[in-house]
């Protein structure tokens, strides 16, 4: 199995960068990502219509190149974690954590027995097909994975401090729309009490010795997150790149820019 640079960079205390692949599921995306300096790439199944054998095929290009591959799952279950680390994922992103319970279970399906409850089969797609030791495969791969849980409720966030702390989780990623919306607050950012809740969860992560996350497709936003302290940074998604690029180039041509 790979080793997980992401994760022993965060391990030591330094940022990572990456970014989102939602729209384009063509088998160079992870690889140009990669290219491009992206440390991870996010998959996204929650608000995308991939299904596994579509992940499975980004994945096994992505694994190619430099970029480290991270799955979304569209929920807590545990068929979508084990299946994504099967095919070849070094981690979870796992949407709206409210309890520490959750993160709880999402840490177990990422580990094999004695640790965790993941499934185990091996000569596939996570440890590139290869024959092995499979002692040495499972602990290996309980080294390796990575858990991100993003906080994106009035209560995920009144749990913070608790779920921050569950052994095994790597990254606490704020979900700001979705947070936003709990809170009465849709889209505002900028409002003092989304704020509030912003440097509640990086304290959290800093208490527990975790990563904060936080992902925007305004450059400036990822920038100032880096300054105050959040280490786990996503930075926009494939579709939004492609449509920010081709509406300047277009409206440089027209004479608009």
């Amino acid at each position: 199995m790979r080793t997980n640079q992401i994760k022993r960079r965060l391990a030591n205390g330094e940022t990572v960068v990456g970014t989102m692949m939602i729209e384009f599921a063509t088998r160079g995306i992870g690889r140009l990502a990669g290219a491009a300096s992206a440390e991870f790439g996010v998959f996204d199944m929650e608000h995308s219509g991939w299904s596994m054998e579509t992940i499975g095929m980004l994945l096994a290009t992505a694994r190619s190149s430099e970029l480290m591959p991270l799955v979304r799952p569209p929920a807590v279950e545990y068929h979508y974690i084990a299946r994504a680390l099967d095919l070849g994922a070094m981690g979870i992103v796992m949407p709206f954590i409210d309890e520490p319970e959750q993160a709880e279970f999402v840490v177990a399906c990422t580990r094999y027995p004695p640790v965790g409850r993941r499934g185990a089969a091996f000569t596939i797609g996570h440890d590139d097909y290869r024959p092995g030791d499979v002692k040495e495969k499972m602990r290996t791969a309980n080294d390796e994975v990575m858990v991100v849980v993003q906080i994106e409720s009035t209560r995920g966030l009144e749990n913070v401090e608790k779920i921050a702390a569950v052994k095994g989780v790597d990254a606490v990623w704020i979900g700001q729309f979705d947070l936003t919306a709990s809170m009465g607050i849709p889209g505002d950012v900028a409002h003092p009490d989304f704020k509030a809740a912003q440097r509640r969860i990086l304290e959290a992560c800093q208490r527990a010795g975790v990563a904060a996350g936080y992902g925007s497709l305004n450059l400036d936003d990822v920038v100032s997150a880096r300054e105050q302290g959040f280490r786990f940074l996503v930075y926009t998604a494939d579709l939004w790149i492609y449509q920010k690029a081709l509406r300047h180039g277009l409206a440089v041509i027209r004479g608009d820019a």
